[in-house]
């Protein structure tokens, strides 16, 4: 897939384009978006997402449009766990709703720029050192049982980070509307929003491991791996407030995701193993013993795993409250 450095600038500048859009129209000023004002943006940017997949595979093939589509609902998923963190983040630190949006777009923008330089040094590696892939299939290996094992019950307010950030800088209890800072009594303070924004970025931090080996695992162009993220994160906001009830009901979330991760971890070290030739050797020739997963299977695999979480979670939870209906506590 061959894109030039003005398609690469014009994407990106594109792409910073909608995020000023969104501060401006949406975020500037402080408000609660209501369920429909949430919705309507939610499916445009899906669907713009949706249509720029179609746009790739017709202009590039539809191998580099499964790469994209592969890709964008691994990043979508992932971006949806994030969510849950970023609720549990809410709930810790009282952020009031009025500056919910302001709280998750500066987190949004944070993890856009933070994914840029994963997925920048992440292109040279692979394409500089072919053993990466070994690195990076452990990684998601790792990654995978420890997310099917996360319960999400941490506090991240009480976090050792958290904890040492109100060692270093003086904190005031309560918010000054969405100022970062404020002074009492002739000193300067800062507020509760700065601690969740900080917050926010060492978890975009961790969750950017995640994510970018994933999805290198599903394409080695640099061009999808970022394309896709944009897309992921773009109306990750308005989403954030149309299901999040709905977060705390996709209790297979976790696990759905490690199955993901697992399966991009075994499929990029079956990779690892072609591009290396490392192999048996007859006859002085390497015997490719191992299969390489072709991307049609890859994106049937994660939309399977993605829907079956999704419906057992849901089928989960509607049993339990029919339990409790049922058999009331005594």
């Amino acid at each position: 897939m061959s894109v030039s450095p003005l398609v690469w600038w014009i994407t990106i500048a594109v792409t910073i384009a909608f995020f000023v859009y969104e501060y401006f129209a949406h975020v500037r000023k402080p408000h609660e978006p209501s369920i429909g004002e949430a919705a309507r943006w939610s499916a445009f940017y899906i669907g713009l997402a949706l249509l720029f997949g179609v746009g790739i595979g017709v202009v590039s093939g539809w191998t580099y449009g499964g790469e994209y589509f592969a890709g964008y609902l691994t990043e979508k998923a992932l971006s949806i766990d994030n969510l849950f963190v970023f609720l549990l983040l809410m709930s810790s630190f009282a952020v009031p709703k009025i500056y919910q949006q302001k709280v998750l777009m500066i987190g949004i923008v944070i993890a856009l720029v933070m994914r840029g330089a994963f997925i920048a040094v992440g292109a040279q590696l692979v394409a500089n050192f072919s053993w990466i892939f070994y690195v990076f299939g452990a990684l998601l290996l790792f990654l995978a049982y420890r997310q099917a094992f996360s319960n999400h019950e941490m506090d991240p307010a009480q976090s050792r980070f958290m904890r040492f950030v109100r060692r270093v800088l003086p904190v005031s209890d309560e918010y000054d509307g969405d100022r970062l800072t404020t002074v009492r009594d002739g000193k300067r303070f800062a507020t509760p929003m700065l601690l969740v924004i900080v917050a926010i970025g060492f978890i975009d931090l961790i969750f950017a491991v995640d994510s970018i080996p994933a999805i290198y695992g599903l394409t080695e162009e640099a061009y999808i791996v970022f394309t896709a993220n944009a897309f992921a994160l773009m109306g990750l906001r308005q989403l954030f407030f149309l299901i999040g009830g709905l977060l705390e009901r996709l209790v297979y979330l976790a696990q759905g995701l490690a199955v993901i991760l697992g399966f991009i971890g075994v499929k990029l070290v079956l990779h690892a193993l072609h591009v290396n030739e490392l192999p048996f050797v007859n006859g002085g020739e390497p015997v490719l013993w191992a299969p390489e997963i072709p991307i049609w299977f890859s994106l049937l695999f994660i939309g399977a795993t993605v829907t079956v979480a999704a419906v057992a979670s849901l089928a989960k939870t509607r049993r339990d409250a029919r339990h409790e209906v049922e058999s009331p506590a005594e």
